[in-house]
Order: structure tokens, then sequence, then C-alpha cells
């Protein structure tokens, strides 16, 4: 059964001993993020943290509810992350029907497709508080995450964990994306999409028309519907669809007070306003997930018309920064998650690795089952035009006999099996907009790596060596006589 809403998770977070309780005061400028950030780099993410008392606010916050991998499998209700790559893959996966046997026997399956279709309500627990006369951000305790976060003029608090409602103009479809959001003051904020994001599109598309954009911020609900705010997803598919799938119950939404954007009625914190056309304000700096500021650059501005909330809300935000941190676990998930959309294109990709330290656009190993000569430089071409994968600046195309989840082995196999004149390829192509090493921004250079076995056909001029492995009957009869050698 699906979280009801978050309040639902951290109780079952508790529950399980993984939430630890702070009953003391704490700061939300630097100190909530300076605990987090401790207990995000201790062994295995350490736990969810729940701070009962924040100075200059009635409201709790809590931080890293999704930073293991035991929380992200309990967040999407799962034993392991994979179970749902496999439920995707077995939605992808079947052939048309040819007879009425086999239509009828496809039945539950797009019955079950049917249950995913978002639910509209005209009540909702997000709205219990209304407050459209004078809303005032500075109720919530907004935290302060880095020293140099904000311009000097402003407190440089941010909201960390926001789902973002917009609408296209043209079609009608609905959108939500996770964009972090600078508060400025008690009722404009900066709003950071980035040029290749659907928001940022719907703000282009508002801006020709020169019409005023309606937006919501969504703050809290339950975790299938945070995280997919921040998933990858194409265009055409909507985010709460995806929640929906994910939790294996529809998404529950209510229009909001001041224009026809829907939010999710769970949510903590609804906060309605809208965009000017042309409006913009520097934004930033903010330490972002990469370990490194983000600098000021002009973003729209966002302001703020109406909030409604829970009387007894609960504020989430997380904290990046130098990993690991709580969102390379969501990253994680995407990486499991999102595998059988990429075998759909390429279904030579056995597995795909995106290490933490890469902060998921940096770099990505990729094992395949190599059929021709040329197919990783193929694989390697593919990918850098396929959705987010464009913004790679490494990829690693690896043997399917590589486990690329073990990186010692693998860093084994890369540094053997590679020359770097011929297996190397150099292009310069969209980066992401975080991307502080190029010259210009959100354009350079990148590279791939083709550290498959090479062939005769691919100009290799002796044979390819065998790979060092001890015979199975040796390792059987050490395995059998260990004691014996006088090992525990």
């Amino acid at each position: 059964m699906a979280y009801r809403d978050l309040r639902a998770f951290i109780d079952t977070l508790e529950k399980k001993g993984l939430l630890h309780r702070v009953k003391i005061e704490v700061d939300p400028i630097l100190e909530i993020a300076e605990i987090t950030d401790r207990m995000c780099k201790s062994k295995d993410g350490g736990k969810a943290l729940f701070f009962e008392k924040v100075k200059g606010s009635r409201y709790p916050v809590v931080t890293n509810i999704f930073g293991s991998y035991e929380r992200m499998c309990l967040a999407l209700e799962v034993e392991k992350l994979d179970d749902i790559a496999e439920r995707i893959n077995n939605l992808l996966n079947q052939a048309p029907p040819k007879t009425l046997l086999e239509k009828l026997s496809m039945l539950p399956s797009l019955f079950e497709l049917t249950k995913f279709l978002p639910k509209r309500v005209k009540k909702a627990p997000c709205q219990e508080v209304v407050n459209s006369e004078d809303p005032d951000l500075s109720i919530f305790p907004i935290l302060k995450c880095w020293p140099g976060d904000g311009q000097p003029t402003d407190e440089g608090r941010f909201i960390t964990f926001p789902m973002v409602f917009t609408k296209d103009p043209e079609t009608g479809r609905p959108n939500c994306g996770m964009y972090r959001i600078h508060v400025y003051d008690k009722k404009t904020t900066g709003m950071h999409w980035h040029i290749h994001k659907d928001g940022a599109r719907h703000y282009d598309k508002y801006k020709a028309l020169n019409k005023r954009m309606p937006a919501a911020i969504a703050v809290g609900s339950d975790p299938a519907v945070i995280y997919s705010a921040s998933a990858p997803l194409p265009e055409a598919v909507d985010e709460m669809l995806f929640a929906s799938f994910l939790r294996k119950e529809p998404v529950e939404l209510v229009k909001c007070i001041t224009s026809d954007i829907e939010v999710p009625a769970n949510s903590e914190i609804v906060i309605e306003g809208y965009l000017e056309p042309g409006e913009l304000r520097p934004e930033g700096p903010f330490g972002d997930h990469t370990g490194f500021y983000s600098p000021i650059d002009l973003y729209p501005v966002f302001h703020v018309t109406c909030i409604t909330h829970r009387r007894d809300l609960i504020y989430p935000a997380t904290v990046v920064g130098k990993p690991p941190m709580e969102d390379c676990y969501m990253g994680k998930a995407t990486e499991r998650i999102f595998l059988p959309l990429m075998r759909l294109d390429f279904p030579e990709i056995v597995d795909i690795n995106l290490p933490m330290e890469g902060v998921f656009h940096n770099a990505a190993i990729i094992s395949i089952k190599k059929s021709y000569p040329g197919h990783a430089k193929k694989i390697i071409h593919g990918l850098w035009g396929k959705g987010q994968m464009m913004f790679s600046k490494l990829l690693i195309i690896v043997d399917d006999d590589v486990n690329v989840q073990d990186l010692s082995y693998t860093a084994w196999r890369v540094l053997n099996n590679v020359d770097w004149r011929r297996d190397v390829v150099i292009a310069e192509g969209p980066l992401d907009d975080l991307d502080h090493a190029s010259n210009f921004p959100r354009y350079g250079a990148k590279m791939g790596i083709d550290a498959t076995r090479k062939t005769r056909q691919e100009g290799m001029m002796r044979d390819w060596p065998e790979e060092i492995f001890m015979s199975d009957d040796i390792k059987r009869l050490v395995d059998k006589r260990w004691r014996d050698y006088g090992f525990q």
C-alpha cells in the first residue's frame, strides 16, 4: 500500500530505527546543513534526521530521508531498485497479441496501467491553511546550506526539495521538475531552471506570447512523488503519472487557489504564484551537488500570490555538496529504473554505472554485448544523442563480462584494454549547466573510451590475450582444505 504522505514515510523510517530526532534547538542557517552533511558521509548514509525545534520557526525540518540504499528502497516500496526496472521491462516487452486468447491475457496489464491515472480531488490536506492576503515565506524554516550561498544582500536561503509545477501554454501538458528556489524575500524567489529543462521551455513559450506564466511550488509529499520530480522523464511523460506507477496507486491532485495548476493534495506546503515574461534577477551563488558553488546568473523571478499548507506541516529539505550526499542515492535509483528505457534504443546494453563521484553527468560506465567492429563507438555516439545522456562528459564502454558495479575490477580492465590513440573519441556538444570546467557555459568537449576487447577487424595486429583465471578444480580443493592450512 502506498505511503499516504511524507509523514507516513517518516513514521516507517522511525519504526525501523532509520530516523534520528534532534530535540535541541538548531539554526537553519548552516547548522542543520553541517549536521546533515556529517550524517550523509557516515557509514551507509547514516539516518534520516528530524529536527524538532528550529530557530525562527515553529515548524520542524526533516533531512536525509533518501540518503541510503535501504531508505531509497523503502521510499519506493521495493526490495531492490532493480525491481522497478523489472516492472517497466515487463510492460515494454509485451509482444502484440495475435489471437483472442492473447488479447485477453493482456487485459490485466492494461488494467494495471489505467489504475495509475492521477485522481482529482476538491479538498486537500495541503490547503488546510490558506494565506492569499499576505503570504510570507519567512514563516518556514528554509535552510542556508553553505557559507557562500546567496548574494551579499540576502540570507542565502534556498528551498532545496521543491516540486515546481507548470503547464505548456500550447498543449496544456503539465510538468513537474525539481529546480532550486532562491528566496529573495517573503514574496519573491528565483526560479533556477536550466535552458534544457521543460519548465524553461514553458517559460519561453509564455515569453513569446507576452503572457504572465502561472506556476506552483509544492514542498513535501509522499516519497514517490518527490522522487518523480527529479526523474529525467521524456517531456511527453507526466511526472505524476510516473509517480502513480511507482506507488501503484493514483496520485491525488488538487487545483491551486489562484490558478488552474494542479499539485499533490498530500503536500506539506504549496506556494502559488507567477512569472512575468522577461523579468530576470541575479540568482545564486549556491553550493551545488557538484561540490562547487554555481555562480550568480540571471534567472526568472517567481512572485508569490498565495501560500497554502498543513496546520502541522513538516518541512523537508536536502543538502547537496561533495558526494556522497542524499541526492546520490536518488541518482542511483534513476540509474537502475531507467536502464530498460535505454535498452529500447540500445538492446545490446547489459548494465550501466553512474558513479557518485561523477555526480551523474560527468561519467557513465556501460557494459555491452559486443557484436561487430566499432560497436562500442556506435554506443558512445548514440548515447550522446539521447536525452540527458547528452550531458555525459565521459562514457566508458566495456564488454558484457565486466561487472560495472565493481569499480576496482572495471578500472583494471579499462586501463589494461585501452590504446589511447585508437580507442578514445573526443567530441563537442551540450554540457550540463553546472559544468564549470568548459570554456563556454553549457558547451564543451566530452570523451568516449572504447575499452572492449579489440579484433583484427578493428586494426588489432596481434591476438588479444586471455585473462588469467584459476582452474575450478583447484579452487574447490583449496576451499575444502582451507582450515587444514591453519586459516580460520
